[in-house]
């Protein structure tokens, strides 16, 4: 029997595809293995988005040969399929596989006999049109579950739809049926992934359904304890989204919605699909009708021609909208992209020290989100979290809680009362009520 170890970089979408192609090796008799326990077969799924692909690519490929020489290393994802033979330069590489070919693993490679040279399985991203349900299951408590891929915007910056291909979704009846499926295994929390996920309902190139469609048949799914969407962008959080939210048994109030920057010239450069004002327009819909709901945002510093007024521009937007926290991204160039021919780049230590101002504010944001809810009694899923004496879970509006150490709470759904914010930043509560929602 083969080992076969796995080693995930970038976003939800890539854990959720590695889970479902180490579960194919697996039925075909692979045991699946840590990275560091000797493996037959190394598996590194890559990202396009994270910042020194290949530097981080060639690392883990001398960390895999290190581990074990003779091992075969295959190397997938949105990186392998942007720069296939450069990866298959890299000593140690025995293959390389591309978006759809990566689905089709253990057939392409089957035997994992290394050869003189590296094989190199990709096509054309064109070419790349169907599409492949998948899910996370190694972890008790949450899965991520895809329900979306690829992307048909063309925002300047972004090498997604040459990674992924164009948007493509699965079908509201998968879903609910992978939902099942995933369920029963004891997950009480699927967290909808895609590219794009409120672009969901896009089949054969043709709209067949909606976001909002999926999200009412998951709500009817009584297995499960807890749908939170992902990320969805502005301009297809609908009215109705929000409506169906604030009323469901089962999804979460939690919304991350990208903004990018608070400039609608900068907006304008990025080929973004709206302005500041109906991101505002949203932010201000969902604190209408959810009060306690949690609202994350997405921001790119250090665009090119960002000036320090477009910069304080976004500084203020954000600090004025009543949001939850921030993930701020630094701006790098990436090859292939409009953006990356753009003039007045800016210098890469002021990028850094805006992304600092803007962390700094994050941390405000997330401080008075949690003092907000401090006093209320919320609904928390308990995770294998478990440090200095405190069980850590999440609520439904995505506090970070943590109540003293109990064993028996791991993934059960507990009502708590939160009662103080802790110096490392989690709220301490306590045990009102568990388990709530027959689960």
């Amino acid at each position: 029997m083969k080992k076969v170890a796995f080693y995930t970089l970038g976003c939800k979408l890539n854990y959720s595809e590695t889970s479902a192609i180490s579960r194919k090796f697996e039925e075909r008799g692979y045991r699946k293995v840590d990275f560091n326990d000797t493996p037959d077969i190394f598996i590194i799924n890559t990202c396009s988005v994270t910042e020194n692909a290949d530097r981080k690519c060639q690392r883990l490929v001398r960390e895999a040969r290190s581990v074990s020489p003779e091992a075969y290393v295959a190397i997938i994802g949105c990186y392998a399929q942007l720069k296939p033979d450069k990866i298959a330069s890299i000593p140690g590489v025995d293959a390389v596989l591309g978006a759809d070919e990566k689905f089709r693993l253990p057939e392409l490679l089957d035997g994992f006999v290394r050869k003189p040279q590296p094989v190199v399985y990709s096509c054309d991203i064109e070419q790349v049109n169907v599409f492949h349900g998948s899910f996370s299951l190694q972890d008790r408590t949450r899965s991520f579950l895809k329900v979306q891929d690829g992307c048909d915007y063309s925002c300047s910056f972004c090498t997604i739809p040459l990674a992924r291909g164009g948007s493509r979704s699965d079908s509201v009846d998968n879903v609910v049926k992978a939902a099942r499926e995933i369920a029963v295994t004891g997950v009480k929390e699927i967290v909808l992934t895609g590219v794009n996920t409120g672009d969901f309902g896009l089949q054969s190139g043709i709209r067949q359904e909606r976001f909002v469609d999926l999200i009412k048949a998951l709500d009817k799914v009584d297995e499960l304890a807890r749908i939170r969407i992902s990320s969805i962008e502005p301009n297809l959080l609908t009215g109705e989204i929000i409506r169906f939210v604030t009323e469901s048994h089962r999804v979460v109030p939690h919304f991350h919605v990208p903004l990018q920057s608070g400039s609608n010239r900068i907006l304008r450069q990025m080929r973004r699909r709206y302005q500041r004002e109906l991101y505002a327009d949203r932010i201000q819909a969902i604190r209408s009708s959810m009060p306690h709901a949690c609202i994350g945002a997405d921001v790119i510093v250090g665009f090119p021609g960002e000036s320090g007024d477009d910069f304080l521009e976004t500084y203020e937007f954000l600090n004025s909208l009543d949001i939850s926290y921030l993930h701020v991204f630094t701006y790098s160039e990436r090859e292939n992209t409009l953006a990356a021919t753009m003039p007045d780049p800016v210098p890469k230590k002021i990028r850094h020290d805006r992304s600092r101002t803007l962390h700094t504010l994050s941390y405000k944001k997330r401080r008075a989100f949690y003092e907000a809810n401090l006093g209320d009694s919320r609904d928390v899923l308990f995770e294998q979290d478990i440090d200095d004496g405190f069980i850590h879970g999440f609520s439904d509006n995505y506090v970070r809680v943590a109540v003293p150490v109990d064993r028996s709470l791991i993934n059960k759904i507990c009502k708590v009362q939160l009662n103080e914010i802790s110096a490392n930043g989690v709220v301490l509560g306590e045990l009102v009520a568990e388990p709530v929602l027959g689960f």
